[in-house]
């Protein structure tokens, strides 16, 4: 059905037989009508994507703050792809801005008359968008508590919320799977606001990309989730993950390294979404301790890092070869001897792969792994001693137990 804002824009497009568009206060194009002269890569670019750059948003912004409240210019920036002047005017109710309508200088001169109209149009268009605002609101705090019910531990509340997201029609029937994000902190501090705030924007921008009634999404003090729906279970959702790491760090103007993303399983019933949640929340928490995972990690691909993390770290940290332990705390030489027998072992015993991979010697592999043996009082030919070793090294690096040793020498 034609929205009320396009009807508006269509009328006063065939008022003045010019082109018209509307976009909310981020530049996000909210409706347009046919072009009547030549467009620029940015207003392509908005009607394909529903969305700019953000440099072009910082520039429409760095203009339109001169006359807050008038009809302005704004000029073309070849190195923005605005090669067409347009003339913008703010759309505000009771003084909050709440979009711009847009003509293009391509189309000719603007005469007082059609200022006038474009100014009566701009009022109507507040009062929509006002309401719509509004409306949004409702539907935001709805969504907000359905998705709560969603992924909450009692089965009945998801049950219900799974009903009332098809029924309300805020999310499609299909395979689902949950996206978590977090953000590391210092010392388990909570979040600052402006963190919070960057969760919550990029989890909004990143939905907005995907197919209507597909995603929906919950901003949580510390964390941030994005539940998708789809048709086929092979979708991959490694692209909507990563896009989400970028506007976050985007956001935040936090490094990558401490920005995790977590990809749960697929699940065939919309009720069973706090399962993908969980796995995605673990993904994200293991890859934030265990680096060579890296940033986006999907539950499936965690490995023996998934299975040692269903334990807690204390009863970890208690099943360490006492060996391993010796050799962490001996280890003084920039954890030489631990990273020579990490290589060894996830080479599986190669001399010639791990010192390919040091950039050393095999001779002076054979030495670091005489050491070893002779520090963790081990036989590195043994299958049973080396299986031991192996598995004590992943639980150390996801218990952090090596960064800590390494820090407090």
């Amino acid at each position: 059905m034609e929205s009320e804002l396009q009807r508006l824009v269509d009328a006063l497009g065939r008022r003045l037989d010019r082109s018209v568009a509307i976009d909310d206060r981020n530049m996000r194009l909210l409706a347009y009508n046919s072009h009547t002269a030549g467009v620029d890569e940015v207003r392509v670019e908005s009607i394909m994507r529903r969305t700019v750059s953000r440099e072009v948003v910082r520039y429409i912004q760095s203009i339109a703050l001169v006359r807050p409240n008038d009809m302005f210019t704004l000029p073309a920036r070849a190195d923005l792809g605005l090669t067409v002047d347009r003339v913008g005017l703010p759309i505000r109710h009771r003084g909050a801005l709440l979009g711009y309508l847009w003509l293009l200088a391509s189309d000719g001169p603007i005469t007082p008359e059609q200022v006038e109209v474009a100014n009566r149009t701009a009022d109507t268009a507040a009062e929509i968008l006002h309401r719509d605002h509004l409306v949004g609101e409702l539907t935001r705090g709805r969504e907000r508590e359905l998705v709560r019910d969603l992924i909450s531990g009692e089965p009945g509340l998801r049950h219900d919320a799974a009903e009332r997201l098809v029924e309300e029609d805020l999310l499609g029937v299909g395979i689902v799977a949950a996206v978590a994000v977090t953000l590391q902190t210092d010392d388990d501090e909570p979040l600052r606001e402006k963190d919070r705030a960057a969760l919550a924007t990029a989890l909004e921008r990143v939905r907005h990309t995907l197919p209507p009634r597909t995603a929906i999404h919950l901003a949580r003090p510390d964390h941030g989730i994005l539940i998708v729906t789809r048709s086929e279970a092979r979708t991959d959702l490694t692209a909507v993950a990563a896009a989400l790491h970028r506007e976050v760090c985007v956001e935040s103007g936090r490094p990558e390294a401490e920005c995790r993303v977590g990809i749960g399983e697929s699940r065939g019933r919309l009720a069973e979404a706090r399962d993908s949640f969980l796995e995605a929340m673990r993904a994200a928490e293991v890859a934030g301790v265990v680096r060579v995972l890296g940033s986006v990690a999907p539950y499936a691909q965690l490995g023996v890092y998934g299975l040692l993390a269903e334990l807690p770290p204390e009863r970890l940290r208690r099943s360490l070869h006492p060996g391993l332990s010796r050799l962490l705390e001996q280890d003084t030489c920039d954890d030489t001897l631990t990273t020579t027998l990490a290589t060894f072992l996830d080479s599986a015993g190669s001399i010639k792969r791990t010192a390919e991979q040091l950039c050393v010697h095999r001779a002076s592999v054979y030495s670091r792994l005489e050491r070893i043996e002779r520090i963790a009082n081990v036989d590195l030919s043994d299958g049973a001693d080396r299986l031991a070793l192996h598995i004590g090294l992943k639980v150390a690096e996801l218990i952090g137990l090596r960064e800590s040793e390494a820090r407090s020498r």
